[in-house]
């Protein structure tokens, strides 16, 4: 009897022992599998850069360009040198290098009464220019004229003035897209941004609808992408640009929706800042909407809205820091 209830005592020991092991062992899978969890809904960082248009065009689009870079929403801004305002721009960027500054590489001039021609000496790239002398008014006009070679003839004209002028660069874009309106123009793109060593507006992946808007960018684009990410130049995950809405509580509804329904990754919004006075009023029809934009960007409520949304604000000196960190 005494060693059945020693034998017993060995029994309910043991028992306790794997109850209390298989019961730390169902609480580490609950643990590994509460984790795995948390990770798979651990949403994936959105930032935006903001980015002025234009910047050059006019002294209105400079001034409220400036209010949009000093309010802090505003977190980019690209540059037109051939246009008559740039050395306005150019001595204000010099001075405040704390911001982020591009190289809005124009191909067109397209105005009514006011208008501009290339960087360049005329009779060196008489395919840019119109019988006027000015550059081509719109894209499609640029994609039916220019000739690439005296394309890059200008452009690099247009970097090397903003150099001049002590600009502090930190990327290229391109007016009106003009740059996309044709395979071999994207391509003098890229390679201008490889040989500066600047990032260039670029998207990782081409949308079907993107590559319709701007047939240089319709079919080839794989290559030119390897070759950016091979030079640790960075690209967007989506570019945003809105015209639509009537009134400016419209457009403002269509900016908060899409910056709250924007994916993850580095995403840009394409935004043109101006003051609604005669000068500008003068210049375009868009006056109106451009003020709405300096209002809107320029703004401690979109502040509130981008913080309160985990949307988080970069330029472009930021994302290529990003980049280089990947390495």
């Amino acid at each position: 009897m005494g060693s059945m209830r020693i034998n017993l005592n060995v029994i309910c020991s043991l028992t306790i022992t794997l109850m209390m092991i298989l019961g730390m062992q169902n609480c580490q899978v609950q643990a590994e599998n509460s984790s795995k969890k948390e990770k798979k809904t651990e949403p994936q960082p959105r930032y935006v850069i903001i980015h002025a248009d234009d910047a050059g065009m006019s002294h209105s689009v400079n001034m409220a360009t400036i209010a949009g870079l000093e309010s802090e929403v505003v977190t980019s801004a690209s540059i037109m040198v051939p246009c008559a305002w740039f050395t306005e721009f150019a001595k204000y960027a010099k001075e405040n290098p704390q911001h982020d500054y591009g190289i809005h590489l124009t191909l067109t001039s397209e105005w009514n009464f006011y208008r501009w021609g290339p960087v360049t000496s005329k009779d060196k790239v008489p395919s840019l220019v119109d019988e006027d002398g000015y550059l081509w008014d719109n894209s499609r006009l640029v994609a039916e004229n220019v000739k690439a070679e005296e394309v890059e003839i200008e452009l690099r004209a247009q970097i090397d003035r903003a150099k001049q002028f002590g600009v502090p660069l930190s990327h290229l874009d391109t007016h009106m897209g003009s740059l996309f309106s044709r395979p071999d123009l994207v391509k003098v793109y890229v390679k201008l941004g490889i040989e500066y060593d600047l990032p260039v507006l670029f998207m990782k992946n081409i949308p079907a609808a993107i590559g319709k808007e701007y047939p240089g960018l319709a079919a080839g684009t794989d290559d030119l992408v390897k070759l950016l990410k091979k030079k640790n130049l960075p690209l967007l995950d989506s570019v945003l640009q809105f015209y639509g809405g009537k009134t400016h509580e419209q457009r403002k509804m269509n900016y908060m929706n899409a910056l709250r329904d924007m994916g993850p990754g580095v995403n840009e919004l394409i935004i043109h800042c101006g003051y609604d006075n005669e000068e500008l009023r003068a210049i375009t029809n868009s006056a109106a909407r451009r003020n709405g934009d300096r209002i809107i960007f320029s703004s401690a409520e979109t502040a509130a809205f981008l913080k309160s949304n985990n949307i988080k604000l970069l330029n472009w000196n930021q994302f290529r820091e990003m980049q280089c960190n990947k390495k």
